[in-house]
């Protein structure tokens, strides 16, 4: 989605972890700027301002503009990398847009109301896929598609092909990606009723291996003890002859 926003960045000669750290103690994030129109550009930018726009309701699929030295240029986030920790904003990929070629980019789906299924079936619903990849001018971009899933049957199934598309945007995902479905709970249950079930099969055999090593040494004892006895009577025998 195109928004009314201008962010302004600098151009920088310096590249490198060195020269990325020190931009990082000023503020500052390292970007390049890529696409068709122009060379890629390294350049320096408020992290802050990412991360507006990333945290916005149309998150990475913004188009906003890019004031480099004047020339004011509309983009789009390509990619980004944050600390693992932190979660601070470490560098970021722009790419020119032009507004009057399409581009890919992938938009959240969501659902509204309770199935039928669910509802008057006892069925339970589950939201399989959250993203479709669509075709779409720049000017077009939703922030998201919203179906109305009040009318989901058991057993039945909301695919890609369901997607209220208008205007420029065509559907590259797989038509019949599922989003949501609605399936029975005694199918889970009965899936479930099997797993547990072999759970204790696999117990038995662990107990019966280790049963067996333990009464193997209980019958090798047995000679052993026997064997000991006329040893202990030895010294007993030699005892009346010290006396003499």
């Amino acid at each position: 989605m195109r928004k009314d926003i201008t962010l302004v960045a600098e151009t920088r000669e310096t590249r490198g972890k060195n020269a990325a750290r020190r931009l990082r103690v000023e503020h500052k994030s390292p970007a390049v700027l890529y696409g068709t129109g122009g060379d890629p550009v390294a350049l320096t930018l408020s992290p802050k301002d990412i991360v507006k726009i990333l945290t916005s309701s149309s998150g990475s699929n913004t188009i906003f503009n890019l004031d480099v030295q004047g020339q004011v240029t509309p983009v789009i986030i390509l990619d980004w990398q944050t600390h693992p920790v932190k979660g601070n904003v470490l560098h970021v990929d722009l790419k020119r847009v032009d507004l009057t070629k399409k581009i890919t980019v992938a938009v959240p789906v969501l659902t509204t109301g309770e199935p039928a299924g669910v509802k008057l079936q006892g069925g339970h619903y589950e939201l399989v896929n959250r993203v479709v990849e669509i075709e779409v001018l720049p000017d077009d971009i939703p922030e998201h598609f919203t179906i109305d899933v009040v009318h989901l049957k058991l057993n039945e199934s909301v695919r890609g092909k369901d997607i209220p598309l208008t205007g420029s945007m065509r559907l590259l995902s797989d038509p019949e990606l599922v989003i949501s479905h609605v399936v029975s709970l005694r199918a889970e249950e009965a899936v479930e009723g099997e797993a547990k079930a072999a759970e204790p099969e696999v117990a038995k055999k662990g107990k019966k291996e280790e049963v067996a090593p333990a009464a193997k040494a209980t019958k090798g004892a047995a000679p052993a003890a026997k064997g000991s006895a006329p040893a202990a009577k030895a010294p007993a025998a030699k005892a009346p002859a010290k006396k003499k």
